[in-house]
């Protein structure tokens, strides 16, 4: 009876600890794919302590640790330089919440600390900018770009107090989400995510979407934006179906990756309880428009969304009074934001170009390291990041942003065309093959637009 008693104890205290770990959902038990990530538990806590799926199929589940997958060795010295960047993060989280509350600075922080978070004050005056430098605004904020934009347009769109937030949820839920985020990632990290939030900031206050949304749109895009790639593995889908991942047997190997970020937001809202104080109805509704516009970053259906607006605009059916339709055009503006790092200045634009396609490249590595087909545009020995660029920005970016400017014709659409242009002339000039128009030349991009999904994506939301 002893021995029963304690087993059963036991059992209760796992089951408890298991649903109290963060980034589990608790879903209705109607809901089978919660049921499935209950079961699977977190991404996080499995890549820990090592658990390995049952192998089946050819490929069997490689096992990697994906918090991991593209760190990189660090010197004893570079310990106590981060320890001190979170002691500055911590310094600034206690100024700006004193700031908020209209109390005064209790104890001096470092001049150095002030003269950055007033560096970082002056670049939020300019956030409505195109060229805004979310590189330099990470490293004024101390790698915290995400949760301070964030919470800086969710203030100044008057969203905290008109949907009644508290101010203190709303921090712990960005410091989740961007502490999900893999920051090992050269691409798919927590300042892609801000700065795809910054650019849906913009397109959000162009006049046909300003005009039109209504504040509770507003908070789903810049939400959607923040989250659309939360916990991404730095993979693309390919890869995740190839080697069996748990992931993809999960969700079907259908938008696997966009279902992940999605539900793993929806873990985080409930787990900070954002919502808590709103009719349960409209907290599910908040969880499934959400999850509505991050699918539909998938790359795998650009076309399918990329031929809805052109249709529209050809029939000029396109009634923003619909809420529905409002609806969809937060889904292209997000797409657009997602993959707009071709139509940034030159000198922001590169830097992206090379972050992804070094992780690109990397999952190429792996790829050739397991004996894996190798996936499109991932062959350092095949491809370079201006031929990777020119097919992305041909087959992919131009297209969509072509529509987006005659749904948009403003100065901010022109501007980004014109860069798009720029950028793509200085990737050619590098490349003298791809602009020659070789047959050789065509055929790779032609593969990119086939599989856009998985890697060409690559820049933008990718699928992943």
């Amino acid at each position: 009876m002893g021995i029963a008693l304690v087993w059963s104890i036991i059992t209760v205290l796992v089951r408890w600890i298991f649903s109290k770990r963060r980034g589990a959902i608790s879903y209705d038990s109607s809901d089978q794919t919660a049921l499935y990530i209950r079961m699977l538990g977190d991404v996080r806590v499995r890549s820990q302590v090592g658990f390995e799926p049952e192998r089946r199929g050819s490929h069997p589940y490689l096992g990697v640790d994906f918090r991991t997958l593209h760190s990189r060795a660090e010197s004893a010295g570079s310990i106590p330089a981060r320890r001190i960047r979170r002691l500055f993060s911590f310094q600034r989280h206690l100024l700006s919440s004193r700031l908020l509350r209209g109390a005064p600075h209790l104890n001096t922080l470092h001049i150095l600390d002030e003269d950055y978070c007033g560096q970082a004050k002056c670049m939020l005056e300019k956030v409505g900018t195109w060229n805004f430098d979310i590189f330099l605004f990470d490293r004024l904020t101390n790698g915290n770009s995400l949760v301070f934009l964030t919470f800086h347009l969710l203030n100044q769109y008057g969203l905290i107090e008109l949907f009644q937030l508290d101010m203190v949820k709303v921090r712990r839920f960005l410091v989740l989400v961007q502490e999900d985020y893999h920051n090992q990632n050269p691409y798919h990290n927590a300042v892609h995510a801000a700065d795809v939030t910054q650019a849906m900031h913009c397109y959000l206050r162009e006049p046909k979407l300003a005009q039109s949304l209504t504040s509770f749109d507003i908070l789903l895009g810049l939400l959607a934006a923040a989250t659309h790639d939360l916990d991404h593995p730095g993979v693309n889908q390919p890869f995740l179906i190839k080697t069996n991942h748990y992931l993809a047997a999960l969700y079907r190997n259908t938008s696997v990756l966009e279902n992940h970020h999605w539900r793993s937001a929806v873990g985080l809202l409930r787990e900070t309880d954002l919502f808590s104080h709103l009719p349960a109805e409209d907290s599910l509704g908040i969880e499934r428009q959400l999850g509505s516009l991050i699918l539909a970053t998938d790359i795998s259906r650009q076309n399918d969304y990329l031929s809805r607006f052109r249709t529209h605009l050809d029939e000029n059916s396109l009634c923003l009074g619909q809420s529905s339709h409002r609806h969809f055009s937060l889904q292209m503006a997000l797409k657009c934001a997602d993959i707009c790092n071709p139509c940034r200045p030159w000198e922001l634009s590169k830097q992206w170009s090379e972050k992804v396609t070094e992780e690109f490249f990397h999952q190429g590595d792996i790829e050739k390291k397991h004996k894996l087909e190798i996936s499109p545009l991932c062959d350092s020995e095949a491809n370079t990041i201006a031929s990777v660029q020119i097919g992305f920005m041909t087959y992919v970016v131009e297209p969509l942003f072509a529509e987006w400017a005659r749904f948009s014709d403003t100065r901010l659409s022109q501007t980004m065309l014109g860069h798009l242009g720029l950028n793509k002339a200085s990737w050619s000039a590098m490349e003298p093959e791809a602009s020659g128009s070789s047959e050789e030349g065509e055929s790779e991009p032609t593969r990119a637009t086939e599989e856009p999904s998985s890697r060409a994506l690559s820049q933008g939301s990718q699928e992943s």
